[in-house]
């Protein structure tokens, strides 16, 4: 049973641009959509952006605007996050979803698989 792990967080110049990587196994991970979540300092998990496994098409919350592009590389086992522009308010930490079970694509009550995180914190 491999769990989802995250990486790429890190610190990021406000105006910069992160990427972001989840690992999954296709067999203990198996999902129509997987997502990206994040969490900063006293906030609810928020949605970022979902996306469909069998054709990548992806879904973003408002609150990314443009700035967001989510997308799997089904021969690696690997979804991303890329966001460009950064900014302060985008500091969170940052969780892969899956094992989704119906419901809102960006609502975390709607998948029950969890990575443990990757940290993004934006400078100025």
């Amino acid at each position: 049973q491999m769990p989802l792990v995250e990486s790429g967080g890190g610190s990021v110049l406000a105006g910069g641009s992160l990427r972001l990587s989840c690992t999954y196994s296709k067999y203990t991970h198996s999902s129509p959509y997987m997502a990206w979540f994040r969490q900063g300092l006293g906030n609810a998990r928020e949605g970022v952006a979902a996306i469909a496994m069998s054709d990548g098409s992806p879904f973003y919350a408002a609150s990314v605007g443009g700035r967001a592009t989510i997308a799997r590389d089904s021969a690696k086992n690997t979804m991303y996050l890329q966001m460009n522009n950064v900014k302060p308010e985008d500091a969170a930490m940052y969780y892969c979803a899956s094992g989704y079970r119906g419901g809102h694509l960006l609502n975390a009550e709607a998948y029950t698989s969890w990575g443990q995180g990757t940290q993004v914190t934006v400078s100025p």
